[in-house]
């Protein structure tokens, strides 16, 4: 049997480590890309022992000759796209590189198809913040009105649009997932759910006394990485291309997410304060102040509910979320303990 040839761009990241290890274990040949600064940055292949198994090869997104050089090299039967510049908050700071990356480097990577293999399957990244705020508190899927509220986001929906324009357009195999918040292990830091967890686990070895977070109020669909990548092959594994939300249909305020950490660890707490930035976490036991709330953790505009519908992603692709919040929150503090000496 010959094996297919996958690309993944944004192969270090938390879901190009798992796609890759899903990939793998189905025998296709994986070509994994980075942007350059990313290159030291393997430890999640790493820590599933596949790093010598990826052909790697160096991308910027943003530069169209790079792009080209490797459509030119290899014959890919599937893409995932799966590079941004992923962290919300800093696309504020830097809105150019975010538009050129997260933006058009789908647009540069959808031409090479175009031009140098029309018959290739394309997987877009796309995200749920690309709704915003909705008016309306209900689920939100493939038909709900996109209202973006950051750079990135904005970014994400010109991705979203321009995939959609070449499928219909060159008849291209040309798919979106459109994601909800998907944690694991491999979370970065700079992302709330890792950023809780290392905070309690440093103040119970005592490296420190608390730490601060912004939006405690904002609710999120969480669901658990691995399962995501999965429900991204299906997608180009269908007859007829399209775009599918995925998510667990439950949502959960970030104050709700640090509360199943505490129960879990066993951390008796209680918020205290007025609701806003007065607001604390404190320690039952000694009253030590735990989370402080920071205003410079704010986004300038925020998206303050995300509730996905999967009824499509259900019915089409035969895929269900397996992992609750609470199993989530157990997954990912017990791999951080186990990898806690290694990293800090």
């Amino acid at each position: 049997m010959i094996k297919k040839t996958a690309l993944i761009t944004g192969i270090s990241g938390q879901d190009g480590a798992y796609l890759a290890n899903l990939l793998l274990k189905k025998n296709y040949r994986v070509i994994g890309t980075d942007r350059r600064s990313a290159r030291s940055s393997q430890w999640r292949l790493k820590r599933l022992g596949i790093e010598k198994k990826i052909i790697f090869e160096e991308l910027e997104l943003g530069e169209p000759l790079e792009a080209e050089r490797l459509f030119k090299k290899y014959k890919f039967d599937e893409v995932y796209n799966l590079a941004a510049q992923s962290f919300v908050k800093s696309s504020f700071s830097s809105p150019i590189n975010t538009s050129n990356i997260t933006g058009l480097g789908v647009l540069i990577i959808l031409e090479c198809i175009r031009t140098f293999s029309p018959k290739t399957k394309f997987y877009q990244a796309s995200s749920s913040e690309m709704f915003g705020n909705v008016i309306i508190k209900k689920k939100q899927n493939e038909k709900t009105v996109l209202n973006p509220q950051s750079p990135y986001a904005i970014a994400k929906v010109f991705g979203h649009h321009i995939t959609k324009n070449y499928r219909k357009a060159y008849n291209i195999f040309a798919v979106s997932g459109i994601l909800f918040n998907h944690e694991s292990p491999f979370r970065g830091e700079e992302f709330v759910t890792r950023k809780i967890i290392i905070g309690f686990l440093k103040i119970l070895n005592k490296e420190t006394k608390n730490f601060e977070l912004g939006n405690i109020n904002t609710k999120r669909d969480w669901g658990y990485a691995p399962e995501y990548v999965e429900a991204m092959w299906k997608m180009l594994q269908q007859k007829k291309p399209n775009d599918y939300v995925v998510a667990t249909g439950k949502t959960y305020s970030v104050r709700q997410f640090i509360n199943q950490v505490t129960k879990y660890l066993k951390i008796k707490t209680k918020w205290v304060g007025k609701k806003g930035l007065k607001e604390k976490l404190i320690d039952t036991s000694n009253n030590q102040v735990l989370i402080k709330i920071n205003k410079k953790f704010f986004r300038p505009t925020e998206v303050n509910f995300l509730l996905g519908d999967n009824s499509k992603a259900k019915k089409d692709l035969k895929w269900l979320p397996k992992t609750n919040l609470k199993n989530l929150v157990k997954i990912m503090i017990d791999e951080e303990k186990r990898h806690y000496q290694k990293n800090y």
